[in-house]
């Protein structure tokens, strides 16, 4: 698998990562050991988990398979923390949390660093300064290779980054991860400038729509997908709206012309945008994943490309336009 440089750093990573999302909850050990060795199978390398999924039993088991299963050396591992379950705090960036978060995190995956650690959301509640000293107390003390920041906003990525950047010895933010597909465009309006301006690589989530750019929804709700599950269900429902349907349709006539299918269409769409490294792709089962590891060959044509571009369009008005002209 092609890999491609994490942002304006020396790490490079396989351009379709492995999301365990579903780890230790919708997906069991043995499948979550088949996806993995499968993924590095394909030349995988980079596999992005957080201590909040499955409160903390994806991080375990990776940390399982990282033991007897695949080599360490061999994966990029990328966490996540500042999520946490408390109705009445969602996110939590205060340096004690964070760092208490990261040692809880490296003790479930059995390793002494790992190679990306990500802020999982923005705290407004703590100074922007602390949450970013967190990281270079990562990075200094070899708790972490790299850092860098998830569902961030744009003025929020972009503070971050310059704050890191404005400061000698501070740590580079390397990556900021975001959903974008082509049913959720949103990051292109300030978010993914901000990052290809300060050289922080993207590293979309959900690049299938939440499943439903695969086109498994147009008629009917699968039993055994995730759109059917008491849990999840709430996760895809707003992507099987009339707007997402157009997409979906579009989505799965350009399969046909291709002689490929809608999942390869619009996962290659979002691999290769301007400024974005790799997809993370969860998946339920291994066959599932390598469905989507072999779109490696898949290259869309740059008429293809127009018309989902057009199709897929947000609505981007003021400021986004040139208000001199509206």
């Amino acid at each position: 698998m092609e890999q491609r440089h994490l942002g304006r750093t020396g790490l490079r990573v396989s351009r379709i990562g492995l999301g365990t999302l579903t780890w230790g909850r919708d997906t069991g050990e043995h499948d979550a050991a088949e996806q993995l060795k499968a993924f590095w199978d394909a030349g995988g390398t980079l596999v992005d988990t957080a201590d909040v999924y499955a409160d903390g039993a994806a991080e375990y088991l990776l940390g399982r398979f990282l033991a007897d299963l695949v080599p360490r050396r061999d994966l990029v591992i990328a966490t996540k923390a500042g999520s946490v379950p408390d109705p009445e705090r969602r996110f939590d960036g205060s340096r004690g949390h964070l760092l208490a978060a990261l040692d809880a995190s490296l003790e479930r995956l059995g390793t002494d660093h790992v190679d990306l650690w990500q802020v999982h959301a923005f705290d407004p509640a703590t100074p922007l300064e602390e949450t970013l000293q967190a990281l270079d107390i990562a990075v200094t003390s070899g708790r972490a290779r790299y850092v860098g920041v998830s569902n961030y906003s744009g003025w929020q990525l972009a503070k971050a980054a310059t704050w890191q950047l404005g400061v000698p010895g501070r740590t580079r933010l390397a990556s900021t991860q975001m959903e974008y597909s082509l049913v959720q465009r949103g990051v292109e309006r300030e978010v993914l400038p901000a990052a290809r301006d300060l050289g922080v690589g993207l590293l979309p989530s959900s690049p299938l729509g939440r499943g439903v750019l695969t086109g498994k929804y147009r008629h009917t709700t699968p039993a055994d997908s995730r759109g059917a599950s008491a849990h999840m269900s709430g996760f895809v429902a707003p992507y099987l709206d009339e707007s997402a349907g157009r997409i979906v349709d579009a989505v799965a006539i350009a399969a046909d012309g291709l002689a490929t299918t809608p999942l390869h269409v619009a996962l290659a769409w979002v691999r290769d945008q301007p400024g974005v490294v790799a997809p993370i792709v969860g998946a339920r089962t291994a066959q599932q994943l390598t469905a989507a590891l072999s779109v490696e060959a898949l290259s869309l044509p740059d008429e293809i490309c127009r018309a989902l571009d057009d199709v897929s369009a947000p609505l981007h008005r003021y400021p986004d336009q040139d208000w001199s002209t509206l």
